[in-house]
């Protein structure tokens, strides 16, 4: 927050002024999700004249890719840091050369996040869909059936006064029952990184004598 705004400074930090745009993200945002992204626009916008950079930033999104699918490797961060100083320095133009500040400036700040993803396989801003699951908590769940009416893949269950339920292997992870639950019951959680709690069995997810909150 200290950071001074103008070209040198940002420079130091290894980030760059460019045209000047300038992205706010909170505790919401995957950094190592941010660094795949990234990399994946300059893998489309690299020329492809030289091995270095149209090699190294494809070579490095597939180890992105796969840690943010939950498949990191424990020396995938020294990997990173390799092939994003081999590529930075071998580039013939610019673009090459700067390609993989999202990369090293990601991981020099936020290297906590990188090693979560990998070694614990979990997604602290619960953003990477392959490391988060869904859940609805059944202490708070008030049988509105909203999430069941708007969940695209029918993974949900649970009907009038009973506590709803998510079918694992059917949810598709897209986010729609925890966006669509109202705010005021908060049933719906987003998990990364631990076990989803088993069901509860049918015959006790009645709430027929539990009064809807207001």
């Amino acid at each position: 927050l200290d950071l001074p705004v103008d070209f040198d400074e940002l420079t130091k930090t290894g980030s760059m002024m460019g045209s000047g745009g300038m992205i706010v993200m909170d505790e919401d945002t995957c950094m190592v999700d941010v660094a795949r992204y990234f990399l994946n626009f300059l893998k489309e916008e690299s020329c492809g004249k030289c091995t270095p950079c149209r090699e190294g930033i494809r070579q490095m999104l597939e180890v992105l890719n796969r840690i943010t699918e939950g498949e990191g490797k424990p020396d995938d961060i020294a990997l990173l840091e390799d092939m994003g100083q081999a590529v930075a320095d071998a580039s013939l133009c610019a673009l090459g050369g700067t390609a993989p500040n999202p990369v090293l400036t990601t991981i020099k700040y936020f290297r906590d996040e990188y090693e979560a993803h990998i070694k614990e396989k979990r997604c602290p801003a619960l953003s990477c869909k392959e490391l988060i699951s869904f859940y609805i908590d059944p202490a708070k769940c008030q049988a509105c059936m909203i999430c069941g009416r708007k969940c695209p893949a029918g993974a949900i269950d649970g009907g009038k006064k009973m506590i709803h339920v998510i079918d694992q292997d059917k949810c598709t992870k897209c986010g729609t029952c925890f966006e669509v639950c109202p705010s005021r019951f908060g049933a719906v959680r987003k998990i990364s990184g631990e076990p989803v709690p088993p069901p509860i069995p049918e015959e006790g997810r009645a709430i027929a004598g539990k009064s809807k909150k207001k």
